[in-house]
């Protein structure tokens, strides 16, 4: 030993012993780490690879070898005739060589073709392809039009007793909701959702980063788990069925869907908007997906259709608000200069299907009567620039055509109006989510609001950042329960307010949840039903907790 640790140890004899003149033990203080409870990440099912024969393996040949051999003592006309053949050869592979780069270049670009269920789904075995049929047949058995509030519903005459009876009602309903499921049904970042208005299943369509659609039975009954799997805990496991569609394409950032609505008069269909600046339709009577619309170079950024489902409104990245009419050609849709930046959403008011809802990164929200807009149709022909939106608006002809508007701290992500027409609910990244209420006397005049100033406004933590989707307020489609929304959490929660800024309920699992659940929807017609989305791909289903 050291004279240090010599030293080191007649000090610690010395104490001891004088701690014991005094009669007190040495004390061993022993500290507990309470375990910190982690969530673990849900374990996918294990699907069987479809089995392919392995590439072709290329092997190093002479160059020397490849020139072909001559004859010395070969003639002129053989001469001429191998000339020839070597030309012919040559002129072959360079065609080969050409048609290989186009089919590269054919597989990166959007595909404007109709495409059936097998080849949007190559992922999917026959069987998987035939459950997708049956369900989608099952969507079928009977209409689901959207539905629609009366302007004048929720508006109570005593407003402090039975509107607050409402809400009371309300949040019972939503307090015994928790986690019934979880699975990852795509495979990448979730961009938007929608819930199908079945009731008999719980059918919710997400849409990815990379053009994939999945759709997702999460209450069906789960598939047994190969051998592998049995060390995997029944909680850990995916719930339900889901499959993955390649709706939009090339499969990358190129191709995000951006929006996802069904058909609003029967839900037989879905329409989806992408980055790839075209617009899809899937049949569930057909299984086949056809483009109803695309663009030159403007990223699609949202959609949305009016009562009939005859018409729908379509936003794009480039400040224009297209119009298409789909009883006539695509070509003769009619694009709108609304805004010098992106519209992140164009929402149609469900009752005065005139009046539409855009929110820009410009800061401003704006509601506008498109019966004005029609206007000036026949002096342009299918593009209307923001400098002849300007003059119509300052001309006699353009009076009242911009409604309303609200200008707020930073960029609009998103605006929507509720299922009763009347209500609107916005977020920003100024971190407020702002809500509207509308009279119906000043939505059913030719004029511009008396006033537009937000009825409330909320605190919430709108920076997602580059790795999370863009928080958005969603209505609960439900016509017949008090206007309520919700909205994801940075703290990996669900937040539900009513449309008045009164808080409802705070869905969260610290055990199951530790994911930024930025998308989210409602079922159309049962409370008790929400869905998320993280960035991974995975879907939450809350459900009452008797389920």
């Amino acid at each position: 030993m050291s004279e240090f640790d010599l030293e080191r140890e007649a000090n610690i004899a010395r104490n001891r012993e004088l701690l014991a003149q005094l009669g007190i033990e040495s004390p061993v203080a022993v500290v507990k780490i309470p375990e910190k409870v982690k969530a673990k990440p849900i374990q996918p099912k294990k699907r069987k690879a479809k089995a392919s024969p392995p590439p072709p393996r290329e092997t190093r040949s002479s160059a020397r070898l490849k020139k072909p051999v001559i004859d010395p003592n070969e003639t002129p006309e053989q001469k001429r005739k191998r000339e020839k053949e070597e030309e012919e050869r040559r002129r072959k592979e360079e065609e080969e060589r050409l048609a290989e780069e186009e089919r590269a270049r054919e597989a990166k670009r959007p595909r404007h073709q109709d495409l059936d269920i097998s080849v949007l789904g190559q992922e999917l075995d026959e069987a998987e392809q035939r459950t997708l049929r049956s369900t989608f047949q099952a969507t079928l058995q009977a209409a689901y039009p959207r539905g629609v509030a009366s302007q004048d519903a929720f508006v109570y005459d005593d407003k402090e007793k039975e509107e607050h009876r409402a809400v009371i009602e309300l949040k019972k309903k939503l307090a015994s909701m928790k986690i019934v499921s979880r699975a990852k049904v795509t495979q990448n970042r979730i961009y938007c959702a929608a819930y199908h208005p079945e009731v008999t299943k719980d059918l919710i369509f997400f849409g990815d980063k990379n053009g994939q659609l999945g759709i997702w039975d999460a209450l069906a009954p789960v598939e047994e788990v190969a051998d592998e799997d049995d060390d995997v805990s029944a909680d850990d496991r995916e719930g339900g069925r889901y499959w993955r569609l390649q709706l939009h394409w090339p499969a990358s950032s190129q191709s995000s869907i951006s929006s996802i609505k069904f058909d609003p008069t029967d839900a037989h269909s879905v329409y989806t908007s992408s980055y790839d600046c075209t617009v899809r339709s899937l049949s569930f009577t057909s299984g086949i997906s056809r483009e109803i619309y695309s663009a030159e170079d403007a990223l699609i950024s949202s959609i949305d259709l009016t009562t009939t489902g005859h018409e729908m409104w379509i936003s794009d990245a480039a400040g224009g608000t297209i119009h298409l009419d789909l009883r006539e050609a695509k070509s003769r849709a009619r694009r709108y200069q609304l805004s010098d930046q992106k519209i992140g959403s164009v929402s149609i008011n469900p009752v005065v299907n005139h009046l539409i809802l855009t929110a820009s990164n410009s800061r401003v929200l704006r509601v506008w009567d498109t019966r004005k807009l029609a206007v000036i149709e026949s002096k342009h022909r299918s593009n209307v620039d923001d400098h002849a939106i300007n003059r119509f608006l300052k001309s006699k002809d353009g009076k009242n055509c911009l409604r309303g508007e609200w200008s707020h701290g930073k960029s609009v992500s998103s605006a929507y109006w509720d299922p009763r027409g009347r209500g609107i609910v916005s977020t920003s990244y100024d971190d407020k989510i702002r809500l509207w209420d509308i009279k119906p006397i000043a939505l059913s005049k030719d004029a511009v609001f008396p006033s537009f100033r937000p009825l409330t406004e909320i605190r919430h933590n709108c920076q997602s950042g580059k790795w999370v989707s863009v928080l958005k307020a969603q209505w609960s489609p439900n016509p017949d329960v008090y206007p309520h929304f919700t909205i994801g959490n940075m703290d990996h929660s669900l937040n539900i307010y009513t449309g008045k800024g009164v808080p409802l309920a705070k869905l969260a699992d610290k055990a199951l949840v530790t994911a930024v659940q930025a998308v989210t929807c409602s079922h159309p017609s049962i409370v008790e039903r929400v869905a998320s989305g993280n960035a991974s791909g995975r879907g939450t289903l809350w459900g009452p907790s008797n389920d």
